[in-house]
């Protein structure tokens, strides 16, 4: 029975970047980029929602567990995968804490404030810029509309869940003196805390801490995780 146990914790962490650990803290690793509706090449790093999602479900329906670590190290991905694993983290009961290390672009910004507190590593990069579409795109008003209320969903989540403003989010999206090549602005560590996007600069150690902090205090009569 244990060693079954065993066998499949590590094929979650293999094949999903999930594993449960120190009892009652889950980890859940948001990498490479966030696969939609389209499956991306094999050789390409991926989270996928369809993966993420029904994991979380598990998460917040499982009395044994009592918090969440989350670890990103994404480029982004599809707009609406990623507003969907966001929503789910900022809608569970159980406490959840969020650390960037490589970086956080793009729709990995909403994920990475969705979480209760948000951490990030000295040398980790946020990338905001406005929402970009692959594909053929039809040049017509409800084409553009359509754009703008992308954005405008993602501009709502993030100011609803972190301390930077609408006005400064839109004037970092429209950014033209950063990126040569695109509008956008690039954050790294201590930008990111200053811009009011993220809680604090910090490690692992310092994550760790903070989650178990909430989760004593949101089950103060099991003490120590």
């Amino acid at each position: 029975m244990k060693e079954n146990m065993k066998e499949d914790a590590r094929e979650n962490l293999i094949e999903f970047g999930q594993v449960s650990f120190d009892k009652h803290i889950h980890l859940l690793s948001v990498i490479g980029e966030i696969e939609g509706h389209e499956c991306l090449p094999a050789n390409s790093k991926t989270t996928k929602y369809e993966h993420v999602l029904p994991q979380l479900a598990a998460i917040e329906g499982n009395r044994e567990i009592q918090g969440m670590l989350i670890l990103l190290n994404t480029v982004g991905g599809d707009v609406e995968a990623g507003l969907a694993i966001a929503e789910m983290i900022a809608s569970m009961s159980k406490p959840t804490v969020s650390l960037v290390l490589g970086g956080s672009h793009s729709i990995g910004v909403p994920i990475a404030v969705s979480a209760d507190y948000s951490f990030i590593v000295k040398t980790g990069t946020m990338v905001i810029h406005p929402v970009r579409m692959s594909g053929t795109v039809i040049g017509a008003p409800q084409t553009y509309d359509y754009f703008q209320q992308m954005q405008d969903r993602i501009i709502s989540f993030i100011t609803h869940h972190s301390s930077a403003s609408k006005e400064q989010l839109e004037k970092m999206m429209m950014n033209t003196s950063m990126l040569t090549k695109d509008l956008g602005t690039i954050l790294v560590g201590e930008d990111a805390v200053k811009e009011g996007l993220i809680c604090e600069v910090g490690g692992i150690s310092q994550a760790l801490q903070k989650l178990r902090e909430l989760c004593r205090k949101n089950h103060p009569e099991k003490g120590e995780s």
